[in-house]
């Protein structure tokens, strides 16, 4: 189908107003008319090593769709300081680290009451047909800043914006205040909406639900896609430090008498929780008509399962390495149906992740890194006993929070302590712990005025003063904390976890080829505002991504 005239002007116009928003010069390219549809994907949990370190077992038209023919960014990164899938998911389209976005982690503790609160909590809504427990993300309320979604459809309100994911906060995130987010359901395999977005789901909804999609995976193995010679490079299955199921093939339900909620919650360890979320997101392009007018639409994919695997058993694992081929071969299946329902050359993909994986410690051991876990609750313990000693009051150390120690500051003030005094002996102890880098107090961070200190511009980005603790903290390279659910995790500053893919396919917009210049994950929200012709979401700290050339 032509673009028509209307779209070619309306388009020119929105670009130059943009330049002029975003303070760049105007674009060196001709001006493109948007894209029908903007496919965004994020693969939670996928470190950009993973990308290139399998490539010559890539399906055609997967993953190789970016690397042979799009552009990726081979030095892509995250610039705040905690890594976590919140922070992550609320930067990708608004542009903003967490001092913009107000999400400085999955939760954080409310310094007045000392409570958990969620990214995404909010108990004035639930989810639409299925049970609603308190910490459960139902709306995009802590969200400060907005996303290109919501300039897209402030822009115009016939645009649509559908988010979905097998997490909560990897839908509600991403979707922003205008758009709509569905959720993948542990309890009952369905995805649901909350009332937030709307009172009741579309027909559409309620017909993919009907059809109990999650049941056909019961007592279904999720089998190796390869012989174990094409897994070499990585590590055997059952390592002692894995967690339970380490091994492939893994039978799906083995301990459930029928489909239940324990079974529905295994399928996010698998591929099946994305093959699910890929068929969920098939089902919105056709019931929302995504794409198929002139007027642009998001669609928003948050896959979650290679962020589950990679908890268990690491990126290193051969359960990883064949998760991310079948993921390849998802991705491979979904592109087709986008060519064919949307049209080759009128829809865009960028596809990053949340955040990178680092090496479980016990296989940093072995690599000869420095390495090992440390209990948060030992840690505090220790941090409040030295604190006693120097100012005779116990538990002056509240909280663990967001990667921070947040002081009792009521206490303290009833005690008529001096609080940068009791910050600073904070940092002193913190950075004592072997497994410590860096510490930094709020003071410091408010002041900003310790720039050139390792790692404190990361750590300053992810600060955001109504909700953050009182002296941040970085660990040390292959250091995590212990965790009960986790063998292996993220949330540093280290490039592990910062170095994230960013790839792009949309020839008439992206261009070619492998970028090698650094670039941020900021970027990606400035540049997709330009393709739309929006002005750029206001707290978007990026620049505009380089077009790749051959």
């Amino acid at each position: 189908m032509p673009t028509s005239p209307r779209t070619l002007i309306r388009a020119a116009a929105l670009w130059a107003a943009v330049a002029v928003v975003a303070g760049c010069a105007t674009p060196s390219k001709p001006v493109v008319p948007p894209p029908r549809l903007v496919v965004f994907i994020a693969i939670d949990g996928l470190p950009q090593r993973q990308v290139t370190a399998y490539r010559d077992q890539l399906a055609p038209d997967g993953f190789a769709r970016f690397l042979e023919r799009g552009s990726w960014f081979s030095d892509a990164h995250y610039g705040h300081g905690f890594t976590v899938t919140a922070a992550g998911h609320a930067t990708m389209l608004t542009g903003a680290y967490p001092h913009g976005t107000g999400i400085i982690g999955n939760d954080w503790r409310v310094r007045e009451t000392g409570e958990l609160m969620y990214c995404t909590g909010d108990t004035r809504h639930q989810y639409i047909g299925n049970t609603t427990k308190q910490l459960d993300g139902t709306s995009p309320a802590n969200l400060k800043a907005e996303t290109v979604g919501d300039m897209l459809r402030r822009a115009d309100p016939r645009s649509k914006v559908i988010a979905i994911s097998g997490k909560d906060r990897g839908a509600i995130l991403p979707g922003g205040q205008r758009g709509t987010a569905y959720m993948y359901m542990g309890q009952s395999g369905q995805f649901a909406s909350s009332t937030y977005y709307m009172p009741a789901h579309p027909a559409w909804v309620d017909t993919f639900n009907a059809e109990k999609r999650a049941d056909y995976y019961f007592r279904k193995p999720w089998a190796p896609l390869h012989l174990d010679a094409a897994y070499a490079r990585s590590l055997a299955d059952n390592q002692p430090w894995y967690a339970k199921g380490g091994a492939l093939p893994a039978m799906m339900g083995v301990d459930q008498p029928k489909p239940d909620g324990a079974y529905y919650g295994s399928l996010l360890r698998s591929p099946f929780v994305d093959v699910l979320s890929l068929e969920f997101a098939r089902a919105a392009i056709a019931g929302e008509q995504l794409g198929q007018d002139e007027v642009p639409d998001i669609l928003s994919i948050s896959l979650s399962g290679h962020d589950y695997v990679n908890h268990a058993f690491s990126a290193e694992s051969r359960l990883s390495h064949d998760h991310m081929l079948h993921l390849d071969l998802m991705l491979q299946s979904f592109f087709q149906h986008l060519d064919a329902t949307v049209g080759r050359d009128r829809y865009v993909v960028v596809l990053t992740a949340d955040h990178g994986f680092m090496p479980a410690p016990e296989h940093s051991k072995s690599q000869g890194h420095a390495s090992g876990r440390v209990s948060g609750s030992q840690m505090l313990a220790r941090i409040n006993t030295g604190l006693e000693q120097k100012f005779g009051q116990p538990k002056l150390a509240q909280a663990l929070s967001a990667s921070a120690v947040m002081l009792d500051r009521k206490l303290i003030a009833e005690r008529r302590l001096d609080l940068p005094a009791v910050e600073l002996e904070t940092q002193r102890l913190l950075q004592a712990e072997e497994a410590i880098a860096v510490a930094y107090t709020r003071t410091e961070l408010v002041a900003n005025n310790s720039t050139s200190a390792p790692h404190f511009q990361a750590m300053r980005r992810a600060f955001f003063e109504e909700r953050s603790g009182d002296v941040q903290y970085a660990l040390k390279p292959y250091w995590m904390h212990t965790s009960t659910s986790a063998v292996t995790t993220h949330g540093s500053v280290h490039p592990y976890d910062t170095n994230v893919p960013i790839l792009v396919w949309g020839p008439a917009w992206a261009g070619a080829g492998e970028v090698r210049q650094r670039v941020e994950v900021v970027d990606i929200a400035p540049t997709l505002a330009q393709w739309l012709g929006v002005p750029r979401p206001p707290m978007a700290e990026g620049s505009l991504l380089p077009v790749a050339a051959r």
